[in-house]
């Protein structure tokens, strides 16, 4: 009888950094200055640990005073985690921070088991979700990026065996220089396969303007339900789980809304905190779907005592993305787990909805066809019943609110986009009034 394959044991490391070491670039807070305590931040990496499929056999927050630049952490903890290795039987350890290649090294040598930093460990999550070519391309890219700094890691015996005063470089400096180049060689290509990818998707994103078709991207934390919100707007059968990342390629559908209206809906890769600036840059192909969009529906886990942490999180990733300027629905799911209380907490702006019971989707529907079609010019045409090629036009390009036959004339209340009543008006068709 043939024994299930038992999941590999994990220790999973939460880490508080001192002040100073959670900012970004230009000084400001990650996260949108939003503080999770320690007990959620945990949570978060062994939720993130258990994407991959890994059994947490024990789990600690550790807040550092200071940073131990060998280790990251200081070394009296990292003799108490070897032990716990030893006595869980643990082979991997993942350390929710950014390690250095030198830190992540000497972390493997010190506590005899393969260690994954964050960046490691999303990049663990992206590579087992990624469905399209244009997905794993993008796993791909981020992946040789992050080891691009990693590649020393291997040679480090044989630089020691090298010894000697010579100029030339020993073999493990030979095979180094010939890894680096062999690395470099496959970035390069498959950045041509995904410029590739993005025209492709460059045309798909033309005919759909032509076919003046809106475009609503769902974006939010990992886990806020989309994908489960996706499938209730349009049936499409996406993948639904409880699991992080269980979307990374996105996918799109035709929905047509309650008065007639059809947009493209697309569904997108769960935003997380700190998400790594080269995954952000890997991934612009797959998440320039956001860019595009006319209009986002921002999902937050209402049932969380995160959600605020979680959606300064995700306004920071829109924010790098170019589109914090964009038209947002704030969409509070999960409402079959809230009680009277927390109901009451929802903001007024928001739209309170479940995606498992359909609660409060159909008011979500009417809020985005309100907006996509706010700017709308309502006309009164006539159209001869005879003229079929400017009836289809009419349908495929408004709302038809009115139709009536007179005769052999069809009178219609019509709501148009600016550009297409001047389109109509081009169109040669009279008896138009406003």
């Amino acid at each position: 009888m043939e024994h299930e394959k038992q999941a590999e044991r994990a220790l999973v490391v939460g880490v508080g950094m001192p002040a100073g070491f959670n900012r970004d670039a230009d000084g400001e807070v990650r996260g949108g200055g939003v503080l999770r305590s320690s007990d959620e931040k945990l949570m978060e990496a062994i939720n993130l640990a258990g994407a991959i499929g890994v059994e947490v056999v024990f789990a600690e927050f550790v807040n550092l005073s200071k940073v131990n630049p060998p280790l990251l952490l200081g070394g009296g903890k990292v003799d108490e985690l070897t032990e716990k290795v030893a006595e869980m039987e643990a082979r991997l350890v993942i350390v929710d921070a950014a390690l250095s290649p030198r830190q992540q090294r000497n972390l493997e040598e010190r506590l005899g088991a393969k260690v994954l930093d964050r960046t490691g460990l999303i990049l663990e999550i992206f590579g087992e979700r990624a469905r399209t070519r244009a997905g794993r391309l993008q796993v791909e890219l981020a992946r040789l990026t992050y080891e691009q700094s990693r590649l020393v890691r291997q040679w480090t015996h044989l630089e020691r065996q090298r010894g000697g005063m010579g100029k030339t470089g020993g073999p493990g400096e030979r095979q180094l220089e010939l890894d680096k180049r062999m690395l470099r060689t496959r970035m390069a290509a498959v950045r041509r396969e995904l410029a590739d990818v993005e025209q492709t998707r460059g045309l798909q994103r033309m005919a759909r303007g032509k076919a003046a078709l809106p475009t609503v991207a769902l974006v939010g934390y990992t886990n806020a339900g989309k994908s489960t919100l996706f499938n209730r707007l349009v049936d499409a059968g996406t993948l639904m789980a409880d699991a992080l990342f269980a979307t990374l390629d996105p996918l799109m559908r035709k929905l047509k809304l309650p008065d007639g209206l059809e947009v493209v809906l697309v569904d997108t890769v769960g935003f997380v905190s700190d998400l790594p600036h080269e995954l952000v840059e890997a991934f612009k192909a797959t998440l320039e779907e956001v860019v595009m969009a006319d209009v986002l529906l921002h999902v937050h886990d209402a049932a969380t005592p995160e959600r605020e942490a979680q959606a300064a999180d995700v306004r920071e990733v829109l924010r790098q993305l170019g589109a914090a300027d964009k038209t947002v629905v704030q969409v509070y799911n999960k409402a079959d787990m809230l009680d009277d209380d927390a109901r009451a907490l929802v903001p007024v702006d928001g739209l309170s909805v479940s995606a498992k019971t359909g609660e409060g989707v159909p008011e979500l529907l009417a809020a985005i066809e309100e907006i996509l079609t706010g700017d709308w010019v309502p006309l009164n045409v006539r159209v001869n019943a005879g003229e079929g090629r400017l009836l289809a036009w009419l349908h495929a390009h408004g709302k038809v609110k009115e139709q009536a036959l007179d005769d052999d004339v069809w009178v219609m209340r019509v709501m148009l986009r600016p550009s297409d009543v001047a389109v109509w008006e081009r169109m040669g068709n009279g008896d138009v009034e406003t």
